[in-house]
């Protein structure tokens, strides 16, 4: 077993890795399948490896290189090898013969853009959505990106400004859904569907999608892990924590089931609330959660980067019921995001108890 570590685990993360690295999942010494295990956290912190081999992650590659008729990739990758999205933009390289150019995501940000050599497929470069929105406020950088035949936007939901603007830019963009478990992408929109103003995703040829009653999304096919390490699967579905729901175009995802927050006895959904902050250009980045309160069981707590707003947040949630607007706001000096760009939802969370801790004497 090939094991990767995150950089930005802490102590306890690292002695938790230490205590599962000494398990055994009582295969046979020579069993090769789901030798390489990836870290994924989950939204909801703690310690997990996905497993997966070359027969996961050729699968992954082939039903990307079908979904967007690409034949060798020409990748422009910045981000980090142990996050499934930089590990996927090495290996696509790698299977399909085309090149892999590393560039530090600080280098891209303060302007230093890699000149694309020629190539006969054309290039291709995965972002977050904090990636893009802030290569969108640089001429230059716009400039560059409208040289992608594929820019894929995903480790996040998007919110619909910035996706606007994208198509305004005429940025070949291809929002998608995937996670490490799915050796990453297993639905996207293809750039002349977004261009066309279409934002439903398509699965990939080799994903199956489905929803289980309770409306959580479900996936199959073979780039799946083989299981959480040591745990084992050899089939079936695997459920990704997503709400989604199909329609007539494709399939929307609907954010995550363990984000819906009950206050009062009434459902928030966490990514309706940040989608409004975000759309109204508040805060360039924000979370919201849901923390125990004594009378209402839970409520609503909007976290965003220290300093003024640039907006009025009251502006943004205008179009929001009373429950769903934060009862609380916490200003962060330091934003936790972890090395491929997304907000570290558990060190929000544990933020946000160490602050209730301090307000009630504990």
């Amino acid at each position: 077993m090939l094991f990767v570590l995150d950089p930005g685990w802490g102590p306890d993360a690292r002695r938790e890795a230490e205590a599962l690295l000494n398990r055994s999942d009582g295969r046979p010494p020579g069993e090769a399948r789901g030798w390489l295990a990836l870290p994924t956290g989950g939204s909801g912190g703690g310690v997990k490896w996905a497993r997966h081999d070359e027969a996961t992650l050729g699968a992954a590659v082939a039903g990307l290189r079908a979904h967007f008729g690409l034949g060798a990739v020409h990748a422009v990758d910045v981000l980090p090898a142990h996050h499934v999205s930089g590990l996927m933009a090495r290996v696509r390289s790698a299977v399909s013969g085309g090149t892999h150019l590393p560039w530090a995501w600080k280098r891209l940000e303060a302007g230093e853009l890699p000149r694309l050599a020629e190539s006969a497929g054309g290039w291709v470069v995965s972002l977050v959505p904090t990636q893009l929105q802030r290569l969108l406020l640089q001429p230059a950088a716009v400039a560059w990106l409208r040289g992608f035949r594929v820019i894929f936007l995903g480790g996040g939901p998007a919110w619909p400004d910035l996706l606007q603007r994208a198509r305004e830019e005429g940025l070949r963009l291809a929002p998608s859904y995937g996670m490490t478990e799915t050796a990453a992408m297993v639905a996207a929109v293809r750039p002349e569907d977004f261009l066309a103003g279409r934002e439903e995703l398509r699965p990939l040829p080799h994903a199956e999608l489905a929803v289980d009653g309770e409306g959580r999304l479900q996936v199959a096919g073979p780039s799946v892990c083989r299981g959480l390490w040591p745990e084992w699967r050899d089939e079936g579905r695997w459920s990704t924590g997503d709400r989604a729901e199909a329609r007539a175009g494709g399939w929307v995802i609907l954010g995550r089931a363990d984000q819906v927050i009950i206050t009062g006895g009434r459902k928030v959904d966490a990514a309706r609330v940040e989608a409004a902050l975000r759309g109204g250009g508040v805060w360039e980045e924000v979370a919201v959660l849901g923390l125990p309160d004594a009378e209402w069981g839970e409520i609503v707590v909007a976290f965003h980067p220290a300093g003024a707003p640039r907006g009025n947040p009251a502006d943004a949630l205008a179009g929001l019921a009373a429950w769903e607007r934060p009862r609380r706001w916490v200003a962060v000096e330091t934003w936790p995001r972890n090395a491929a760009g997304k907000v570290d939802r558990a060190a929000l969370r544990r933020l946000g108890a160490t602050l209730a801790a301090r307000s009630t004497g504990d």
